[in-house]
C-alpha cells in the first residue's frame, strides 16, 4: 500500500481509504491508483469489513490527475485507473464519500460510484475535462444524466464550471452538505449505521439499485426471488429474533 494511500480498519467493521497526498491537493498518480485498486480488493475480501469511507487527507478530496503522471497512464481498460474505477463501480459494500475542498476530474466521477456522498460547505466539484481536450470518464457520460437529468449533466461535462457545495446537493450530487468540522465524523458515522446491518441484503439492495436494466414487472419478479431467499436466511432469522427478544441484531456472529 503506498504511504498516499491510507486503508485503515476498526472494530466496527468500518474500512476507511484515505487519499494521502494533501501537499498535491492529493492529485491522483499511477501509483496511487494502482494501490487504490489493492485497498478495494482487500476490502471486498475481508468479511469482517462492511461498509467504506472514502475521504481525502487535509483541505481536499481530490484534485483530480496529476497531470505531470498523466501521459504515462495507459490508454486502455487496463490502466489502474480503470481497474480501481471498475473496483468501486463493482463493489458490493457500501461507500460513503466526504469530499472536503477540492473534487475535480475523476474526483467529481468516481462520486458517482459511491452510494452516499457528503459535502464540507467548501466544497468545490469541477469536470474539466472538455476544457483539457478529453472526454468525462468513469461511466459519467450515461451515470450524470440518469442522476441529475441530461441538460444538467450537460451543464457540469460541457461547460465544466465549477460547482460550490451548496449547487452539487442542488443538483442531487451530494446527499447534504455539512461544516468542515462535522464532514468526517458525519460521514463515519454513516459508515458504521451501514456495517451493522444485515450484509447480504445490504448488498442485494445495492445491487438492485445500480442496476437501471429491465422492466418494472421484470425487477418485481426478480426482487420477489430475492425476498423469499432471504426471508429464510441466517440474517432474516437474527433480526427476526430480535425484534422478538427486544434487543439489536447482531450479524457479526453469522461470519
Amino acid at each position: 500500500m503506498s504511504t498516499n494511500v491510507l486503508l485503515s480498519r476498526d472494530a466496527n467493521g468500518v474500512a476507511t481509504i484515505r487519499l494521502n497526498r494533501p501537499e498535491k491537493k492529493n492529485a491522483l498518480s499511477i501509483a496511487m491508483y494502482a494501490a487504490l485498486g489493492d485497498a478495494l480488493a482487500q476490502v471486498e475480501a475481508d468479511p469482517s469489513l462492511r461498509a467504506i469511507l472514502l475521504c481525502g487527507a487535509g483541505e481536499n478530496f481530490t484534485a483530480g490527475n496529476d497531470l505531470a503522471d498523466f501521459a504515462n497512464r495507459p490508454s486502455d481498460g487496463s490502466s489502474p485507473a480503470a481497474r480501481f474505477l471498475f473496483g468501486l463501480a463493482q463493489a458490493s459494500k457500501p461507500v460513503v464519500a466526504a469530499v472536503d475542498g477540492y473534487a475535480v476530474g475523476v474526483g467529481l466521477t468516481m462520486l458517482l460510484h459511491c452510494d452516499l456522498v457528503y459535502a464540507s460547505s467548501r466544497a468545490k466539484l469541477r469536470a474539466p475535462f472538455v476544457d483539457l481536450g478529453l472526454i468525462p470518464e468513469a461511466g459519467s457520460t450515461l451515470l450524470l444524466p440518469r442522476l441529475i437529468g441530461h441538460a444538467r449533466a450537460a451543464e457540469v461535462l460541457l461547460l465544466g464550471d465549477m460547482l460550490p457545495a451548496a449547487r452539487a446537493h442542488e443538483l442531487g450530487l451530494v446527499n447534504a452538505v455539512l461544516p468542515h468540522a462535522e464532514l468526517e465524523p458525519h460521514a463515519y458515522a454513516v459508515c458504521a449505521r451501514l456495517a451493522q446491518k444485515a450484509p447480504t441484503a445490504l448488498a442485494q439492495t445495492k445491487r438492485l439499485l445500480r442496476d437501471t436494466s429491465g422492466s418494472t414487472h421484470e425487477r418485481m419478479e426478480h426482487e420477489f426471488q430475492i425476498f423469499a431467499a432471504q426471508l429464510t436466511s441466517p440474517e432474516a432469522r437474527e433480526a427476526i429474533a430480535a425484534f422478538f427478544d427486544k434487543r439489536a441484531p447482531d450479524f457479526g456472529k453469522l461470519r
